[in-house]
């Protein structure tokens, strides 16, 4: 039987997408219903970078689906101290039943991928986020009530979550604009895989560099951090080539009156966002938050093949 894995919003099909999307719902409205659904399963978690809601809310997540979680920091396993990551993998599949992983580089995902045994989990990557934006996509529609024809605009660094954000909402019908300094904008690749979702349906993505207009007439506002895990001898440099990108009460303006604002967290006030929008009546990052735990449940029962238990 083929393995499925979760390393990008493209591994599930747009019934998946919508199956796993429904199932978050159901999990979140009805946690008890689920609360064996996993029972005698593990997962690994393998974690190359330091986490506080990817760890918390998979962990919680798998007890919660009466499964359990074995964290695995990049100090505590073999794997790049003379291990390689496709014996890890090998290894690992023997004792868990998924393995969810946070790393640095995307490529050490498509390797273990490609020798587990068991389902890998996108956990964060230099490439893509998943995860973060099935969550992202259970807010929006929590909040809207649907995702197809609402506008997303995201302000700041061209990154992993700007890639998921942009494959994701295009492929729920939504309308993206992507708001970047010149010379940070999205990878071409992604871009294009984007405006293909979005040409099938009839929407639009945008990919800009002026903040001036940035947030005009959006549904929904999200930004990141300017510097992520990994880049912080760039911190001066980024601080400054995204002076003018911080999302603050007069983007809100621009947007929608009933706009919402969204973070992946952490935030840092002050930089990418203005307390006042963080801390404001629009912000919804806690419930944002919150859903990756229902998110990723219903995720993990997917792919344990558990969505209709």
């Amino acid at each position: 039987m083929t393995v499925r894995h979760f390393l990008s919003l493209d591994d599930l099909s747009d019934e998946e997408f919508r199956r796993v999307l429904d199932l978050a719902a159901e999990v979140k409205t009805n946690p008890e219903g689920y609360r064996q659904s996993l029972q005698g399963q593990t997962l690994a978690m393998i974690f190359q970078k330091k986490s506080t809601r990817t760890r918390v809310s998979f962990e919680v997540g798998m007890f919660q689906l009466g499964g359990s979680a074995l964290f695995l920091g990049a100090s505590d396993i073999q794997i790049g101290r003379g291990e390689t990551i496709a014996d890890t993998a090998r290894v690992l599949g023997r004792y868990c039943d998924l393995i969810m992983a946070r790393v640095y580089g995307h490529k050490d995902l498509l390797e273990l991928a490609e020798y587990s045994p068991v389902p890998i989990i996108n956990g964060l990557s230099d490439a893509l986020h998943p995860c973060q934006v099935l969550a992202d996509l259970q807010t929006i529609e929590e909040q809207f009530g649907q995702l197809a024809g609402r506008t997303l605009a995201y302000l700041g660094d061209g990154n992993n979550m700007a890639h998921s954000l942009m494959l994701g909402c295009a492929r729920m019908g939504m309308n993206v604009q992507i708001c970047t300094p010149t010379g940070y904008e999205p990878r071409e690749e992604y871009t294009r895989k984007a405006q293909a979702y979005c040409k099938e349906r009839d929407t639009w993505l945008r990919v800009v560099t002026d903040p001036a207009e940035a947030g005009r007439d959006a549904d929904v506002v999200y930004t990141d951090v300017w510097a992520s895990m990994g880049q912080e001898a760039e911190q001066k440099e980024r601080l400054q080539a995204f002076e003018g990108f911080e999302v603050n009460d007069a983007v809100m303006a621009r947007a929608k009156p009933g706009a919402i604002f969204m973070h992946c967290l952490p935030a840092h006030r002050g930089e990418e966002v203005s307390a006042s929008v963080c801390d404001g009546a629009q912000s919804v990052i806690f419930d944002e938050a919150e859903n990756r735990l229902h998110a990723q449940k219903a995720l993990m029962l997917f792919l344990a093949g558990k969505a209709d238990a």
